[in-house]
């Protein structure tokens, strides 16, 4: 089987009062198009045009990595009309999908079972039945309970508006017999519209069946049209993702408190993950990890045994067995931490290696530094790499002991189990196995006085 998706992705979204096309806002920090791209590209042998309209130009930009036709509709006429502006790139062969860019949660099984039930002889509707189907079109059904037309809200019935079965708009046909339809689609009705529904009663007309089937949940079809929309699918789609993590054998504290906006490529088992985490990006986690509440973790791989404590962002790091991290810390980008680094609170570091069994634990900044193995770097410490123009690197080497509240100033390096007082502003090399400081000579005034505050009236 061949198949052509078509996916409908024009519209403005008004109603979402934004300056973004609709489809590219999010959910889990990926566009609504992207959802439904992804989705639609792992079926085999699928050919996917992307219909868009208002800032196309943006969307095509903004999602230039999709493989597929972009196909421009100019003026919104309609959704037929849309599925028009694609009928030159049809086969009459090909089995067409249409899909729709603002619906995110579709899944790939209810597309599958879709796209089996069409041959020549039928054709195959997505429907859902619904308490409330206010906005969508009607299913009509005859007293065989075939599909017969599907009926707008605006052009219904009041009898009409009582059918608990709307239309999704997602629908699978064969290339041929589209295109025939798509051809004969008029606008007469209450929108002044080309509907793509009333291909519906056109393929009845010339005796082909419409099969329908419905699926798992609601949630799946549900469109995006303003905000309030969107928060609903962003907390169904976490909801899914956190019970998917929970059956793999994490242990969420809260699974309405954490966002998964990426993939998890790598998971370990007795993973420990508290509230309000985000994980964002692509995260390997590995096994017996800890990662504490108010955490925000990306693009990063986390080692066995590691531990992660309150409050903690961290960004494009690479964290080493068994290390302890937090709470309060930051690790930016290109940070290294080998096994059993202790990176304790409000310590930041930024492009950095931080060897085996190294301890940086208080209030200090480590940038753009490489520190070796069994290192202790005091409270206070701050490696200076940045002149104002351009930036430097600081080399502690193994068993090194820097004393708090020190300075070093960059390019600099300090030796093999070389000691640095507290206090100190390093400024040149500290040779390996030697205590080196700089600090100006004590003195006390022994005939100094306080000043006394003087009393007011």
């Amino acid at each position: 089987m061949k198949i052509t998706t078509i996916i409908l992705a024009a519209g403005k979204g008004t109603r979402m009062c934004s300056d973004l096309p609709k489809v590219l806002h999010k959910v889990a920090d990926k566009p609504l198009l992207q959802h439904v791209y992804d989705m639609s590209n792992q079926l085999e042998n699928n050919r996917i045009h992307v219909v868009v309209g208002h800032c196309s130009d943006f969307v095509k930009e903004t999602l230039k990595d999709l493989n597929a036709e972009w196909i421009e509709q100019n003026q919104q006429l309609g959704t037929g009309h849309a599925v028009q502006q694609v009928s030159d790139y049809i086969l009459d062969d090909d089995v067409v999908l249409i899909l729709y860019g603002d619906v995110p949660l579709l899944k790939l099984a209810t597309v599958k079972t879709l796209l089996a039930n069409v041959n020549p002889q039928s054709l195959a509707l997505l429907t859902v039945n619904l308490e409330n189907p206010t906005g969508y079109g009607r299913i009509v059904r005859n007293a065989q309970s075939q599909v017969v037309k599907i009926i707008e809200e605006k052009d219904a019935s009041d009898t009409e508006k009582q059918i608990k079965e709307g239309n999704t708009g997602i629908m699978s046909v064969q290339g041929g017999q589209l295109k025939k339809w798509l051809n004969q689609l008029g606008n007469n009705n209450a929108q002044g519209e080309y509907y793509l529904t009333d291909v519906i009663e056109m393929a009845v007309a010339d005796g082909v069946l419409i099969v329908t089937n419905q699926p798992e949940t609601a949630d799946e079809v549900l469109g995006v049209n303003n905000r309030l929309q969107l928060s609903h699918l962003e907390r169904i789609y976490q909801q899914e993702l956190a019970d998917s993590l929970m059956q793999r054998g994490v242990t969420l504290k809260d699974p309405a408190r954490f966002d998964l906006r990426g993939s998890i490529d790598s998971l370990g088992y007795d993973i420990e993950i508290d509230v309000n985490v985000i994980l964002e990006g692509k995260i390997s986690i590995g096994n017996h990890v800890k990662i504490g509440p108010n955490t925000s973790i990306k693009n990063s791989i986390i080692g066995d045994g590691v531990e992660i404590l309150a409050n903690c962002v961290i960004e494009d790091t690479v964290i080493g067995q068994n290390s302890r991290i937090g709470p309060y810390a930051r690790l930016r980008p290109e940070t290294v931490l080998a096994n059993d680094v202790h990176i304790g609170n409000f310590v930041e570091i930024k492009k950095s290696i931080v060897g085996e069994s190294s301890k940086i634990n208080h209030l200090s900044y480590i940038g753009d530094a490489t520190v070796g193995s069994k290192v202790n770097i005091g409270a206070g410490t701050i490696t200076c790499n940045y002149d104002g123009v351009n930036k430097f690197r600081t080399t502690i080497e193994d068993g090194a002991f820097i004393g708090s509240d020190t300075q070093l100033v960059a390019p600099v390096t300090v030796g093999k189990n070389a000691t640095i007082g507290a206090g100190s502003t390093i400024t040149k090399n500290a040779p390996e196995n030697q205590l080196t400081l700089s600090r100006p000579k004590q003195v006390s005034v022994a005939s100094w006085q306080r000043p006394v505050k003087q009393e007011s009236y």
